[in-house]
Parts: C-alpha cells; structure tokens; sequence
C-alpha cells in the first residue's frame, strides 16, 4: 500500500531529512524550520519526500526527491499532487518552485509556467486557481475519459 505522511513544522523530520541525503547529498537547512514535509511510503517503506513552505507572498514546492531504485514508479507524480493540494487546503493564490532545466518539462504538466532563471535553475510557479489535480479538473463524475490516468500512477493497482 503506498501513502504519505506529512511532518508539520517543529515535529521531528530526521526522516525526510535522511531522504533528502539520500537522493541529493544535502541535509537539513535553514528552511525547514518553516517547512512541512511529506514522505511517502510503500508497504510502511519510506521512498521518497518533499516539502512546502510559504515564504514571500507564495507557497513554494522543494526538494522532491525519490529514492533512485523507486524510480519511474509514479511516486514523484503523487508528492507533486500532495504538495500542491496541501497548498490549497492553506488558500494558496500562488505556489513556486525552483528547478534543474532537466525536470522544468516534469512541472510543466501539472500548470507550472518558466517565470526566468537564477543561479542556473529555472524559476516556476502557477496560480492556485489553475491547479488542477486531476485530468477532469476534480469533476471526476461526469468526466468523459475516466481513465487510469485519472489516479496516479503509484495508487493503481497493477
């Protein structure tokens, strides 16, 4: 069974630090004091993580990292969709993020538009009213093309 658990700010996060060591080679740093993390699991393993913070008008997306033998397993899709829908349950107007150009075309899917570049990674954001959670835009009863795509790829059953 795959889930995610989120760490809200002032709980222990040795775990979603340790993954973070793991798929970047970079621990804790000062953001995280302001940070909530999500880590997901699969069969109670922990195999990726990510975290959201608001900073500057916006809530920003970072560090989403999976651990590289879980890989192309859609676990990176589901932390993108935690993070952004965490964001709106907090009203976001704005959600941000900061990128290696290799993954701009990863955000991309989901709505993020390239705002420019600094410090060589590109700069992103999309407006909350535009996030869209699922292909149907979350009205999944009178979807015309319900699908597997409908559900992220690491909640499908095999």
């Amino acid at each position: 069974m795959v889930q995610g658990r989120w760490f809200p700010s002032g709980s222990d996060i040795s775990l979603p630090i340790s993954l973070r060591e793991s798929v970047f080679g970079r621990g804790m740093d000062a953001l995280d004091a302001m940070a909530q993390h999500v880590v997901v699991y699969e069969s109670d393993v922990p195999v990726a993580a990510a975290r959201l913070w608001w900073q500057d008008g916006a809530f920003w997306i970072g560090d989403i990292g999976v651990l590289a033998d879980q890989r192309d397993r859609g676990f990176g899709d589901l932390l993108v969709r935690l993070t952004l829908y965490k964001a709106l349950t907090h009203c976001a107007s704005l959600i941000r993020l900061e990128c290696p150009s290799e993954v701009e075309a990863f955000f991309a899917q989901y709505g993020f538009t390239t705002d420019g570049e600094e410090n060589g990674l590109k700069q992103m954001s999309i407006l909350g009213e535009n996030v869209q959670l699922s292909h149907c835009g979350g009205n999944c009863a009178e979807c015309g093309h319900r699908s597997a795509e409908c559900v992220p790829k690491a909640l499908r059953e095999n």
